[in-house]
Order: structure tokens, then sequence, then C-alpha cells
């Protein structure tokens, strides 16, 4: 059975620091996952309507309108060029995409897929669907003459919400180039930078002006608060894109068509991004003082939702002193050992919870 061969999901395994943070008195305040809680702006939600009466199938390569709205996006927002929007494939959120990338792109037994040495657990979870190998890595010379078919990045990170320099993705890209590996890139907290500012992958900066070999991962979760509407796309080389429709088409991995006119509406607007952004800074300015007060040291965290903090001891520990506080976290043991005496804390809590639980670390 598949499932057998699948880590248990980390966040089953909170039931007790929850139950321990829901007896507070002024109940739980849920920092453990990164899902939005600000109501989807209403130029996405007059998108989804104008298509809610539209019959037929939609297009598995989604409309043109949506390819070119992403194309647009990406050369505003993030200086992306070059782009062909025929290189622009929706897909049902990022996370199955990031899911089944491996699978789709035809890896399997024997080959190898290189995830961050502290990951989003679903990049270990696509290998693994797979048939693939996993290592752990973020510097390339503990790889040593290795020829992987696969080596994810993430910038902004989850959990650690570091941001890698154009520099070192260009690295990664011609390290992986030279080898005939493809470099895929989990992108949807890019437009979230606090002390650094994020760059694609898809950056001439990086790329050198060519895309093959690279593919970029895109959610509007984050940055729309479109987490209900399941709605990304991945973008890049354009054979790669070519190829990951294929198989699509033939299996039925289609976004609703209402869902893509949701998605061209919140890739036209910035207005409804930026005042996201500034919700986030916001919490995260009264969150960031408030861990530092009660003894945390936080690393990285440049960039994204979390807060990557410790005080060197378990990260279970941490997570149930935050418990006993009505605060329920991640600890960092769900994204890699090496996370092992760190905890996160997500953006995701509305402003009179966040400075709720400000005022219980005080």
């Amino acid at each position: 059975m598949i499932a057998a061969n699948l880590p248990d999901f980390p966040w089953d395994t909170l039931a007790e620091p929850k139950a321990v943070a829901g007896r507070h008195p002024g109940g739980v305040i849920d920092l453990s996952i990164g899902t939005p809680v600000d109501p989807v702006p209403q130029v996405i939600a007059d998108g989804l309507a104008s298509a809610a009466h539209v019959p037929g199938y939609p297009a598995t390569h989604g409309t043109p309108e949506l390819r070119e709205a992403a194309v647009a996006a990406l050369a505003r927002r993030h200086g992306v060029t070059g782009l062909d929007p025929a290189a622009v494939l929706p897909t049902i959120g990022s996370k199955e995409a990031v899911a089944l990338l491996p699978s789709l792109l035809g890896v399997g037994a024997g080959s190898t897929v290189v995830v961050p040495e502290l990951a989003y657990p679903t990049y270990e979870v696509g290998v693994r669907l797979a048939g693939a190998e996993l290592v752990r890595a973020d510097g390339l010379t503990a790889l040593g003459p290795a020829r992987p078919a696969l080596v994810w990045v993430n910038s902004p990170g989850n959990p650690t919400g570091k941001v890698l320099p154009a520099e070192h993705l260009r690295k990664v890209v011609d390290w992986a180039r030279e080898r005939g590996s493809i470099v895929l890139s989990d992108e949807c907290y890019l437009t979230l930078g606090w002390d650094a500012e994020p760059v694609s992958v898809l950056h001439p900066d990086v790329t050198g002006g060519r895309l093959d070999g690279v593919l970029a991962v895109h959610s509007l979760s984050k940055c729309s608060s479109m987490a209900g509407y399941r709605a990304g796309f991945v973008t890049g080389d354009p054979a790669l894109v070519k190829q990951l429709l294929a198989v699509r088409k033939h299996a039925g991995m289609i976004v609703p068509r209402p869902v893509q006119a949701a998605m061209t509406a919140a890739l036209t607007d910035d207005e409804h991004v930026d005042a996201q952004r500034s919700r986030f800074r916001a919490r995260r300015s009264v969150l960031l003082a408030a861990v530092r007060r009660a003894g945390f040291r936080v690393d990285h965290s440049e960039g994204g939702m979390y807060l990557w903090i410790t005080r060197d001891e378990d990260a279970w520990q941490t997570t149930a002193w935050f418990a006993e506080r009505g605060i329920l976290v991640a600890p960092g043991t769900f994204y890699g050992p090496k996370g092992a005496r760190h905890v996160r804390l997500a953006l995701t809590a509305t402003d009179e919870r966040m400075a709720a639980a400000a005022e219980r670390l005080a």
C-alpha cells in the first residue's frame, strides 16, 4: 500500500499540546500551521463569481488570460522576464505540485532527489511517492560528484524563513545544469521579504537568461488568502511544462474554471498583495518582540510567514511550554532532524489573537 510508505502526518502528533493549550481560559491561539485568517479580497471573490455559470470542462492548461496574468505578475512583482505564457500551468494548489512533481517528471527508483536539510514535509512525501531516494543537503559541496534527478530549493524557506540570495541560487542552477539535474523552486512565500529581498529562481540574475532545467512553483494561498481555493501554478522551462501538461491532461488534474478566473483577478491586482504583506509585517513585529522578551533566539526568519526560534532545548519541551500558555506551535522535528531544538511560529493569527499571544508571553 502507498500509505504504508509515507510518514505519519506531523500535525496529527500535536493532539496532546493542543488539548493543553485548549484549556487556557482565553482559548487556544494556533500558530502551528500557516493557514490564512484574513478574508478573501473582494476582487478575487468577484473573479470567482464571474465564471460560476460557465458550463463545460475547464482547460488543463488554464485560460490564456490566466497564463498571461501569471507572466505579467512575475515580471511586475519579481522582475522575472522571458517567460512564455504557454509555459504556465495551473495546479490544484502548490502542495499537490510539490508532492507529485517527482512522479510527473518521471523520477523513480534508482534516482535521487535533494531537499533542504530543514524542509516542508511534503518534499519527502513526493520523493517517497515516486520511489526515489531522499538526500537532505544545503551545501552543494556535500553532494560531491552526485547527479541527482531533482534539486529542491525554497526561499523564503519553510520553516526557517531563510532567504537565499541570487548568487546562491545561481550556483545551484549552474551546478544542476552541469549534471543534467532539474532545479525545482518552491516560491509560495516570495512576496514576503522582511530583512532581505527574495529572488525568484527564474530571475535573469539566476538563470542567465535561460530557463532550461528550472521550474518554479507558486501559490496564491499566502499572498492572496486563497488557501480554500486551491490555487497555484508551475512555470519555467517550456519543455518541462509541456511534459507536465501532457500527463495532467490524461489524469484530469484540472483547476476548476471559476478558480482560474479568481486566480486571474488575483494575479492582475497588486493592491491586495501589498495590503496582506502589511498585515503580516505588523503581526511579525508584535510576535518577534514578544518571543525575544521571553528569552528566545530568533534564527533566520528574514522572510516568509514564520519565526524560527529556540532557547537551546528539545523542541517538544518548548512546544509544551507554549501549550501551557495556550499557544500551539510546530516543533522543528516536523521539518527534519536538524530542527530538533527549534519551534516554528506562524504569523497566521488575527491582530487581536496575535496581541493576546504577546500578552501571554510577557
